[in-house]
């Protein structure tokens, strides 16, 4: 899954780099604008959290990455990233060759195998409801950022939060209906971690 995210991430960053060095664009102004996205941010976080644990696990941040809390938040993000891209985005671009192999990875792959590893590899029962509302702090910097970048610049990553269409009050409506969506996913993945999870792991010692 580490490898899988920063292969996905550097092949996203080389082929944006690419493209925008085609049309005239400075590579730092690529490299930039790439780290505005969540999708990006989100993986980066995916990576860091899985990678950092691995090759230091008793450092502040590898305790840090192996808490329950933060890979539960993690999947909050990851998989809000493949909903609203499902939902909302996929249809507004078509891909081909590398860019859709980048694309399939850092939406539907790790996602799902990120689901996959926290279903069988986080330990379960540690979760408390008022995390929730903990997790909205990382989607909130992110608004924040995306809305100081954008009145700075005129550019905003994506259609739902481009306050040059839509004014600060459809932006905010739409990052109002975005954190009710991040709440219910992390209440459904709480409520899981509490109840199924807990007695997943129950039956699977009873069965050894």
């Amino acid at each position: 899954m580490a490898l899988s995210g920063w292969f996905a991430l550097s092949l996203q960053l080389a082929l944006g780099v690419r493209a925008g060095l085609a049309h005239g664009v400075p590579w730092p102004d690529t490299v930039l604008n790439y780290f505005s996205y969540f999708t990006i941010m989100t993986n980066l976080l995916l990576a860091l959290g899985l990678s950092v644990p691995l090759l230091a696990p008793a450092s502040r941040w590898g305790l840090f990455f192996q808490q329950p809390e933060i890979r539960s938040a993690s999947l909050v993000y990851i998989a809000i990233v493949a909903v609203v891209y499902a939902l909302l985005l996929q249809q507004l671009w078509h891909p081909t060759g590398l860019r859709l192999f980048a694309d399939m990875l850092l939406h539907r792959a790790i996602p799902a195998g990120y689901l996959f590893y926290w279903l069988w590899f986080v330990p379960s029962g540690r979760l408390r409801w008022w995390g929730a509302l903990q997790w909205l702090m990382f989607p909130g910097f992110y608004l924040l950022y995306t809305l100081l970048r954008g009145a700075l610049i005129d550019i905003y990553p994506y259609p739902f939060l481009n306050v040059l269409r839509l004014g600060y009050s459809g932006v905010l409506f739409n990052a109002l209906l975005l954190a009710c969506a991040f709440l219910v996913m992390s209440a459904l993945i709480i409520a899981y971690d509490r109840h199924l999870k807990t007695l997943q792991g129950r039956s699977l010692r009873r069965d050894r």
